[in-house]
């Protein structure tokens, strides 16, 4: 799919509006895999067959340390997003696919401890997944929103996996023509010359016009990997336990979505040309005889109503959705049941209602939601969303008092419950009692879980509300770490340390801090070493 020079969708990049981090990241990336191909620009590297071993022009180090840059400069985009419940929706399937492929042995020894393994979720109503170097892997919002089971989901993430694990991308470099790195060359002039200009028009000529120039050179090749993804993707996702049929009715509602002409809305099909070869080998692996019928449907239902109100946060469309509360059906396929497509059109309903803060109407929907999902069948994770659900009503209402006790009501121990509870204590006006609580909460989890932005965000929040300014500053300097952005987490770090020397400053946390700001300075020192081994200039600085 997304794999080195189309490693973000160009209907992201060139949309009004689009965060300038996205076209940063493309640069560096561009710039990167430029260096990394041809030291001299003029090399020419000999295609390597897909079973030969990946060149050494990008080895693992490299490629990891090049996408952990990739998604610093992702994390802070508006579009990067971290929703506790999609988030562990899409975990819940990435985590078994990446397991079984380290069970197949298609996780090398060499990647399994120093890719990340990680996928994140991005606010864009396109149909796209992609990937990036070092184990990253990007999904739309509009992809979940589209699927109708998690099996379609599973088996797109199960081929971008296969990308990841077969280093399509560091193949890629190795194996490009000398043609495709003088068009890279080309789109690294052309955005630089673009940004002294302040042209978006021009900064999107500069990325589409040498990439089309490229394509025709490196179709065979990254049809070649399309293929080898199908293969090692499809025998991923059976052994992991996912319906098999998932894949070829993921292929179908493609060629359908390809057959009805594609407008800008499935990126998908640029980075992954549905031909009827592809086609015909998914259904030859399929066979005959082996379609299930999707299990989890109401879950699913409900996380694809939750990713179509997210991925489009705009009044009008928020508008319609509410109205699919009046009846109105929604257009969907002949493999999910009407029942499931009612509970799904309810739950987008109330969810629309909560963002337009019509609170009457969000409880009539939610309330309609729970019938409905009674009717057929009352499954306990859709029944864990709508709790969720009305949790996220009654903090929108700032009734954190009734959020409180429908959480409490389920016992469990979660990151999108303690997410929530955090909420809960934001807008609770009872006093410090729950705040401090949950402020505790978060406080051990984060030392569990020293990368959780949203985390250390929250818990930055809570510490402010209750007048702990060190502990505030402190999450909000390890927040920014998380995020990749060491020159804030430095900075951060460093305010807290004036604030530390006032008088009724906790010794303790001050301690913590310059523990903190030492670790956090000699890393940036190394940084810069790596960059300058001849000797770091005077100002020189992080990128």
């Amino acid at each position: 799919m997304m794999i080195l020079k189309n490693k973000l969708s160009l209907a992201s990049l060139s949309r009004p509006g689009a965060a300038p981090r996205w076209r940063r990241s493309l640069l560096a990336l561009a710039a990167c895999c430029l260096l990394a191909s041809s030291p001299a620009g003029q090399a020419q590297v000999a295609l390597p067959a897909l079973g030969d071993s990946v060149s050494q022009d990008l080895d693992v180090g490299a490629e990891r340390n090049l996408g952990d840059q990739v998604m610093g400069q992702i994390r802070p985009d508006p579009d990067y997003l971290d929703d506790p419940l999609l988030q562990e929706y899409l975990l819940g399937i990435w985590n078994p696919l990446v397991t079984t492929a380290k069970l197949l042995g298609h996780i090398s020894d060499e990647t399994v401890d120093r890719f990340a393994w990680e996928i994140f979720l991005v606010r864009d109503r396109s149909v796209n997944a992609f990937a990036l170097p070092g184990g990253f892997v990007g999904v739309h919002l509009g992809l979940i929103a589209m699927t109708h089971s998690r099996d379609e989901l599973a088996s797109v993430l199960a081929h971008e996996l296969s990308h990841v694990t077969q280093r399509h991308i560091a193949r890629r470099i190795a194996g490009d023509s000398r043609n495709s790195m003088l068009a890279m060359a080309a789109m690294l002039a052309g955005l630089i010359a673009a940004s002294r200009s302040g042209s978006i028009d021009a900064a999107n000529a500069a990325i589409v016009g040498p990439q089309a120039l490229a394509a025709q050179a490196s179709l065979n090749f990254s049809r070649d990997m399309e293929r080898e993804a199908d293969r090692v993707g499809f025998n991923v996702l059976s052994e992991a336990g996912f319906a098999p049929s998932g894949m070829f009715s993921m292929f179908e509602k493609m060629e359908q979505a390809h057959h009805l002409m594609d407008s800008g809305s499935y990126p998908y099909l640029r980075t992954h040309p549905l031909t009827s070869e592809r086609i015909g080998d998914a259904r030859t692996r399929l066979g005959t005889g082996e379609f299930q019928r999707p299990i989890n449907q109401a879950e699913h239902a409900l996380m694809a109503a939750r990713s179509r109100v997210l991925m489009d946060p705009r009044a009008e469309i928020w508008t319609q959705l509410q109205n699919l509360d009046a009846g109105a059906r929604e257009p969907r396929g002949p493999t999910v049941g009407r029942g499931f497509e009612q509970l799904s059109a309810r739950y987008a309903s109330c969810l629309a209602s909560i963002k337009m803060r019509d609170f009457p109407r969000a409880a009539r929907a939610l309330a309609s939601a729970e019938q409905q999902l009674q009717v057929l069948g009352n499954d306990p994770k859709a029944a864990r969303l709508l709790r969720f659900l009305r949790a996220e009503l009654a903090q929108a209402q700032g009734q954190s008092a009734d959020g409180f006790a429908v959480l409490a009501s389920a016992k469990e121990k979660s990151r999108p419950q303690l997410m929530e509870r955090s909420q809960l204590a934001l807008v609770d006006k009872s006093g410090p009692a729950s705040a401090r609580e949950v402020a505790d909460e978060l406080q051990t989890w984060v030392s569990l879980n020293p990368k959780d932005v949203l985390a250390w965000t929250q818990l930055g929040l809570l510490w402010e509300k209750l007048a702990q300014p060190l502990r505030a500053v402190r999450a909000q300097g390890e927040a920014r770490y998380a995020m990749g952005d060491l020159r804030g987490a430095i900075d951060r770090m460093r305010s807290g340390l004036r604030q530390s020397r006032e008088r009724d400053a906790d010794p303790v946390e001050a301690s913590v801090i310059d523990a903190r700001l030492r670790t956090m300075l000699y890393e940036r020192r190394q940084r810069l070493s790596d960059m300058y081994p001849r000797g770091i200039p005077p100002g020189a600085e992080l990128p």
